[in-house]
Order: C-alpha cells, then structure tokens, then sequence
C-alpha cells in the first residue's frame, strides 16, 4: 500500500528493505515535513536497517479485540461498550471522592501507550506492582513520549498525568457469549480494576524528583488477564505511529493477526472494512469516513513493519506476513 517514487510497488505490495531510501521521500512532498513526517521516516529507516533489534512491548490479546475510546465519550453516559463478535469491552469511569465527581474515561492515544508500558512492564517482572518514578519527565519518556512536546495543559506531561488517572482509576469488563457443545448458550465476563492500589506523587516542576516513588498495583484480575496472552509489537513503531489512536489499535491487531499467520503458515486473512469499523472504529462518522482514516494508517504502519504484506480486496483488504513484528527470544 506504500508506493515507490516511481509509483511501483514492490513484489509484496510494500517498501522493501532495499526501497527504505525511497521512504524518505515521503516526508519531501511536505515543505517542511511535520514533526510527525520525520519521526515515521526515522522510524522506518531504522526498524528496517535492524528489524530483529526490537525493543520489546506487549498489549493484551483482549485489548486488541476490543480496544478504548478514541475520543472523549464524555460524562453523559454511565459505562462505554465497544464489541466485536461475541466478545465485548465495557468501562465505567473511577470517582473522585475528593470533588465527587466522575474522573473520566480513558481516550486517546496516550492510554494507550500507558497500557503498552503497564502490560510490557508486568510481563517483564512478573509482578502487579509497577514503579513509576519519581519524576514525571522520567515516566512521560518511558511510554515512548517527549516532555518537551506542546505546553501549559497540552504538554505531554500534563495529558499523561490526567489519562493516568483515568485509566488506573477506571473498571474495564471483558464479556462474551456463546454455546456449549450441546447447543446450551451461555455467557462469562470478568470485572476488574484496572489498579485498586497505587501512588502518584508528582513534583510541581515536572523534571524534577520528588521524595517519595510513585508506583500502581495492578489489580489482580487484570494482571491475570492481561499477561494471559500478550501479543509482541515493537516499541520503535509505537513511537512512531503515537499521535493516531487508531494507528496504534491497527498496529496491535495486525501484529496479532500476522503472528498467528507465522505461526500456522497460513494464507493471506481477510479483514472486512465493516467487520474492523465495528471493532474499532465506532468513533467514525460512517463506514467512508472510517476508511479514510484506516487506510491512512496502514500505510503508515506498512513502513514500520518489514515483510509485512498488506493488499487491497472487495470490501475490506487481506493481510500477510513474511515475519513477526518482533522476534521470538530464543530460551
């Protein structure tokens, strides 16, 4: 789906590693490139230069299927649902005891990246506790993110801090339904707190320490959801593609799909365009709009993912992989 300069595509449709010179002239049509532009190109030359050193993230299996708001639901609603086939994904929104009022639901791509951070640092040390520092600088460049970036209430900083909140602070529920093998229907969910425990201590002067260490204890139906079967993405791409919530959910469930592609040699997989607005992109004025935006983010996500084969079909486009987004740890 990324064209050459010549405006052929290579044998699988995509930048090959030889064309990655050739990506930079994306960022040419723009005088000057957006910030944005430069860190994808960046991004691209490196990942592929040296695919297998991949700075390791994980996302939980189910928070690919049924992912978060893309953009602030608001406080009209009690909870916020978002299904996928059988399966569905709902949130209520922490309270403040403090004000008494609700803290918010989590959106936008900086939970995200929050979630990539907590699932691949429960992963990493097998434990619900997860220290986050002392200074908040510190944390907004471990997810991936620039404490210079903006200012006042828009710097990553501040954002961060509000979606931390939100997102620790909020019940997510993973429901499903089906029938068992005599035909029976039936249903499971599982209600969990995101952190039940934690603290955030925060220096007014955001590069600066304060004394005490802020950490979050996952909750434990979380921690045991989440670290079930956490799909590998690589971070570089994910700091790359950050400033687009539905890149980010794309980014996941394709290396999802493509690991079970690996994995099983399988052929190339269909996704419908209606099938994947329903599952993410619901946030979308209708199906056109939606279309625009995703197509959008594949290319992006086509530059930052070697071997990855995306192609168009009727009413949705295929995937194929020729390698994980990460490589496997050999034991």
């Amino acid at each position: 789906m990324v064209k050459s300069r010549a405006g052929k595509r290579g044998e699988d449709g995509l930048v090959q590693a030889g064309e990655i010179p050739l990506v930079k002239n994306l960022a040419k049509k723009f005088k000057p490139p957006t910030r944005a532009q430069i860190e994808l190109v960046d991004a691209a030359l490196a990942i592929h230069s040296e695919p297998d050193a991949a700075e390791r993230a994980f996302i939980a299996r189910q928070l690919v299927l049924c992912t978060l708001p893309h953009s602030d639901p608001g406080d009209s609603s009690p909870r916020w649902i978002r299904r996928t086939g059988n399966s569905s994904l709902l949130i209520q929104p922490g309270w403040d005891g403090d004000k008494d009022q609700s803290i918010g639901y989590p959106y936008g791509t900086l939970p995200r990246l929050l979630l990539f951070w907590a699932i691949t640092e429960a992963v990493r040390t097998k434990s619900r506790r997860l220290v986050l520092g002392r200074s908040l600088n510190e944390f907004v460049r471990a997810v991936g993110l620039n404490p210079n970036t903006g200012g006042g209430k828009r710097s990553d900083s501040k954002r961060l801090k509000d979606q931390m909140r939100r997102l620790f602070r909020c019940h997510i529920s993973f429901q499903a339904t089906g029938t068992d093998p005599s035909g029976a229907p039936g249903e499971a969910w599982r209600d969990m707190a995101v952190a039940p425990e934690g603290e955030l201590w925060w220096h007014p002067h955001p590069d600066q320490s304060a004394l005490w260490e802020s950490w979050i204890q996952l909750g434990e139906k979380f921690y045991s959801a989440v670290i079930a079967s956490p799909v590998p993405v690589d971070m570089r791409a994910l700091r790359a593609l950050k400033r687009s919530p539905l890149a980010l959910d794309l980014y996941a469930l394709i290396s999802y799909r493509a690991f079970v592609i690996v994995q099983k040699n399988l052929p190339p997989q269909f996704i419908s365009w209606e099938q994947l607005r329903s599952q993410l992109g619901t946030d979308y004025g209708d199906l056109k709009d939606f279309k625009k935006e995703a197509n959008s983010a594949l290319r992006k996500i086509a530059t930052v993912y070697p071997g990855l084969i995306i192609t168009k079909a009727k009413g949705g486009f295929a995937i194929h992989a020729s390698r994980l987004a990460v490589p496997q740890k050999t034991q």
